[in-house]
C-alpha cells in the first residue's frame, strides 16, 4: 500500500491544483474553487484507488474499506447536493445571501423532484421484481444510482476511444491543423463580436436604467451596486470599449421591482462572462495559429536560418546558449513534435483495440483476452507493477469518457475555457465528473478476471447491475459493454457522419452551409485574421488587442450592415470571401504557401499558377461587367450608401449612454463625423491605416472592395 500513499496522493493533488489554476477564471470566490477542488480530488482518487483495490485483492489484504465508503459518498452528496445548490447560489443575481439561496432552491427544487420521481418508480419497481433483497440493500441501491452512469458512460467512452487517437494523428498534420486553425479563429471571431455586442448592450440598458432611476427611488440601493459593479468592470480592463450598444424594446424593465434588477445584475454579470470566455478562445486559436506558421516557416527555411526557430512572438536569442536553445526549438517543433504525435497516436490506437477487444470478449467465461487481465495477473506479486499496469489503460478510459463529456457539454450546458471558466461552468463539470468516476472505475474491473473469480473491495461495495436492473435479465453488465463496442466502430467509419452526409442529399434535410471554404479546405475568413493578426503582432500589439470587436473592421461594407439588421453576419462572411477572391493568391497563397509545399512539395506549384490563372481571369471578367453597369444604378447605390451613413452618424450621436475610450485608433464610431468626411476616409482609406499597418487595415481593405463591386470606383 505504499504506493497509494507515497505516489498516489500526491499525483492527485498536484494534478487538480494544477488544473484549478489553469482553468479558474479570475472572478471564481474561494468556497467554489474548494467545493470543486475536493470535488475532483474525491473523483480522481476514487480512480486511482483501484489499483491499490485490485492489489489488495490479490494480496488478502484489507483496510480499504473506509477509503471506498468516504470518497463514494463524499462525491455523491457533492454530485446532487451540494454542487447543485452551489451551482444556483453563483447564478443567481439576487443582494442578499438569504434571496440567493431561495432563488438555488427554487431553481433546483424542479431538479430535485425529476430525481426524487424517478427513484420513487426505481423504488416501485425493485418491490415488485424483488421479493427477496438480503442483505445488500446498499449494494442494490448504489447499483441502481449508478445504472444511468454505466449506460451512458460507455457510450461516453466509445466516443473517446475512437476521437482521440484519430485526432492526434490529424493533428500531427501541420495543414490539418492549419485548416482546423482557420475555420476555429473565424468562428470564435464571430462569436468574440457578437459577445461583444451583448456586452455592449448590456452596459447602455445598466447605464440608461439607472440615468432614468430618481434618487428616492426604493430601488435605487441595488441600482447602485450594480453601478458600483459596472464600474469595476470597466476599470478593470482598459483595452475594452464599448461599442454599438442600443436598446431594445424591454429594455427599459428592468426598474420595476427588486427581481428584475436582479435580473439586469445577472444579465451583466452573463455578458461579461461570455465576451471574455470568447475572448480567451479566440487569443489561444490565433497564437496557435501564428505559432504553427512559424513552425512551418522555419522548417521551410531551416537550411538558411541556419538551423534556428523564428518566432514572431520573440527577437532572435543572443549568445552562444541562446543561439543552442533556438537550434533545440526548431529540432522539437519541426521534427520530434510531430513525430511524437504519430508515435502517441499510434500507441493510443492499440490502447484502443486492446480496450475493444476486452470489452467485447467480456461474456466469456472459458478464454481470458484481456491483454490488462493478462498482464495484472502476470505481475500479481509485484505492487508496483500491478497498480502501474491497472493505472495506465484505467487512465486513458478516464480521459476517453471526460473528453466526451466536456465536448457534448461545451456544445450545449457549459464551458471550459482556459483562465476564463466561470463558476456555473466549474460546478457543473465538477458534478459531472464526479457522477462518472464510479462508473468507469466499474467498468474496468469488470474487465479484469482475478484469480478464483475473486472480488474487489469497490465491487462488493458497488453491488451488481444485474441485480439493479431485472428486466434487462441476467448478464446485462456483460453485454451493454458489446453494444458500446458496435457504436465505438461506426464511429471510427464515420458512419453517422456518412448518414448525415446522405440526408443532407435530400431537400427536407437541406440546410445553407454559413462557412465557406476554398478548394484546399482552408477558411479564407480565417486566413485573413490571421494575416491581420501577424501584421499587428509584428507592430508590438498582443494578440487579440485589435480585433474586438471583429465586425468593426467590416462596418463600411454595405448599408445593411450598419443598419443592424439579421443578416450582419451572412454579409460578414459573404464580403470576407469576396475580399479574398479580389485580392487574388497575393495574400492567400501568402499563407498556404508553406502549407502546400510541407504537403505536396514541388507537385504544388503548376496547380498553384492554374489557379492564380483562373483568378485573374475572374477578376477580369467582374470589372468588364462593373464596366458595363448603368449610370442609374450608380446613382440608385450612391444614395441607398448616403442614406445609410446618414442612419449610421445619427446612432452614434444617440449613443450617449456609454462611456467610450478617448482611444481614437481603438473606436473609430465613438467620433461624430459629417457625411463627407466619413466617405472621404472610406475613399481613401491609407489615412485611417496609420496605426494598423499602411495597406493592410482589413476595414479599409473590404470597404475599398465593396465600393469597387457598388460600381462607385471609376
Amino acid at each position: 500500500m505504499w504506493v497509494l500513499y507515497a505516489l498516489s496522493l500526491p499525483l492527485t493533488v498536484v494534478m487538480v491544483g494544477w488544473t484549478l489554476w489553469y482553468f479558474v477564471g479570475p472572478d471564481v470566490p474561494l468556497y467554489v474553487r474548494v467545493t470543486v477542488g475536493y470535488t475532483w480530488f474525491c473523483s480522481l482518487f476514487m480512480i486511482v484507488l483501484v489499483p491499490a483495490d485490485i492489489w489488495a485483492t490479490l494480496g488478502n489484504k484489507g483496510g480499504i474499506s473506509f477509503l471506498w465508503s468516504w470518497l463514494y459518498w463524499s462525491s455523491f452528496l457533492l454530485t446532487w447536493a451540494v454542487a447543485p445548490v452551489v451551482q444556483g447560489y453563483e447564478d443567481a443575481g439576487d443582494f442578499t445571501i438569504r434571496d440567493r439561496l431561495r432563488t438555488s432552491v427554487h431553481v433546483n427544487l424542479i431538479y430535485y423532484l425529476s430525481v426524487g420521481s424517478i427513484a420513487l418508480c426505481g423504488l416501485v419497481l425493485l418491490v415488485v421484481m424483488h421479493k427477496d433483497w438480503g442483505d445488500n440493500i446498499l449494494g442494490l441501491a448504489m447499483a441502481c444510482a449508478n445504472t444511468f452512469g454505466l449506460v451512458t458512460g460507455a457510450f461516453l467512452l466509445g466516443y473517446g476511444l475512437s476521437e482521440i487517437p484519430r485526432g492526434v494523428w490529424t493533428n500531427a498534420n501541420w495543414t490539418n491543423r492549419h485548416k482546423f486553425l482557420s475555420h476555429n479563429v473565424y468562428r470564435v471571431a464571430v462569436k468574440l463580436d457578437d459577445a461583444h455586442q451583448e456586452f455592449s448592450n448590456a452596459i447602455v440598458v445598466a447605464q440608461a436604467t439607472s440615468k432614468q432611476m430618481s434618487k428616492r427611488d426604493p430601488l435605487k440601493p441595488y441600482m447602485n451596486k450594480i453601478d458600483k459593479m459596472l464600474a469595476k468592470m470597466l476599470n478593470e480592463d482598459s483595452t475594452f470599449k464599448p461599442q454599438g450598444g442600443k436598446l431594445g424594446e424591454d429594455d427599459m424593465d428592468y426598474d420595476t421591482d427588486k427581481t428584475s434588477m436582479a435580473s439586469l445584475r445577472r444579465h451583466l454579470r452573463k455578458a461579461r462572462e461570455r465576451y471574455y470566455r470568447y475572448k480567451s478562445e479566440y487569443t489561444n486559436f490565433v497564437r496557435e495559429a501564428l505559432e504553427l506558421e512559424d513552425t512551418m516557416k522555419s522548417y521551410e527555411h531551416c537550411s538558411s536560418n541556419g538551423w534556428k526557430y523564428m518566432s514572431s512572438f520573440r527577437s532572435e536569442r543572443k549568445g552562444k546558449f541562446g543561439s543552442f536553445l533556438d537550434i533545440s526549438e526548431l529540432i522539437w517543433r519541426c521534427i520530434l513534435r510531430k513525430q511524437l504525435g504519430r508515435l502517441t497516436a499510434v500507441i493510443l490506437g492499440c490502447m484502443t483495440a486492446a480496450i475493444l477487444v476486452a470489452e467485447a470478449t467480456i461474456m466469456s467465461n472459458d478464454i481470458d483476452l484481456s491483454i490488462f487481465s493478462v498482464l495484472i495477473n502476470k505481475v500479481g506479486r509485484h505492487e508496483l507493477l500491478v497498480q502501474v499496469t491497472a493505472l495506465i489503460p484505467l487512465i486513458y478510459m478516464c480521459v476517453c469518457t471526460y473528453f466526451s463529456l466536456i465536448k457534448i457539454g461545451m456544445l450545449t450546458f457549459y464551458s471550459l475555457t482556459p483562465r476564463q471558466t466561470s463558476s456555473v461552468s466549474l460546478l457543473m463539470i465538477c458534478a459531472m465528473v464526479a457522477r462518472y468516476a464510479p462508473p468507469i472505475a466499474y467498468n474496468f474491473l469488470n474487465l479484469i478476471n482475478l484469480p478464483n473469480d475473486a472480488k474487489t473491495t469497490f465491487e462488493k461495495k458497488m453491488g451488481n447491475i444485474d441485480d439493479a436492473v431485472p428486466f434487462f435479465g441476467k448478464g446485462f453488465n456483460r453485454i451493454y459493454p458489446l453494444i458500446m463496442v458496435i457504436f465505438t466502430i461506426l464511429v471510427a467509419v464515420n458512419f453517422f457522419d456518412r448518414v448525415i452526409g446522405y440526408l443532407r442529399n435530400w431537400k427536407i434535410f437541406n440546410y445553407q452551409h454559413e462557412e465557406v471554404e476554398d478548394a484546399d479546405g482552408f477558411n479564407p475568413a480565417g486566413l485573413v485574421i490571421l494575416k491581420k493578426e501577424r501584421s499587428w503582432v509584428e507592430q508590438g500589439h498582443k494578440v487579440g488587442e485589435l480585433v474586438v470587436p471583429l465586425a468593426r473592421s467590416f462596418h463600411n461594407v454595405t448599408v445593411d450592415l450598419e443598419s443592424g439588421g439579421n443578416n450582419v453576419l451572412p454579409q460578414i462572411r459573404k464580403q470576407t470571401s469576396r475580399l479574398i477572391e479580389e485580392e487574388g493568391p497575393s495574400s492567400h497563397a501568402q499563407h498556404q504557401r508553406p502549407v502546400m509545399q510541407q504537403k505536396d512539395g514541388d507537385q504544388g506549384r503548376p496547380h498553384a499558377k492554374e489557379k492564380e490563372r483562373e483568378s485573374d481571369e475572374a477578376a477580369q471578367g467582374t470589372g468588364m461587367h462593373q464596366g458595363k453597369r448603368s449610370s442609374s444604378g450608380v446613382a440608385s447605390t450612391w444614395e441607398s450608401m448616403k442614406t445609410g451613413f446618414q442612419n449610421f452618424k445619427s446612432r452614434v450621436d444617440a449613443n450617449r449612454f456609454i462611456r467610450l475610450g478617448h482611444d481614437t485608433d481603438n473606436c473609430r464610431t465613438s467620433t461624430p463625423e459629417s457625411l463627407d468626411e466619413i466617405f472621404e476616409r472610406i475613399s481613401h482609406p491609407s489615412s485611417r491605416q496609420a496605426s494598423f499597418g499602411d495597406e493592410n487595415d482589413l476595414g479599409g481593405d473590404i470597404a475599398m472592395a465593396a465600393i469597387q463591386r457598388q460600381g462607385l470606383s471609376r
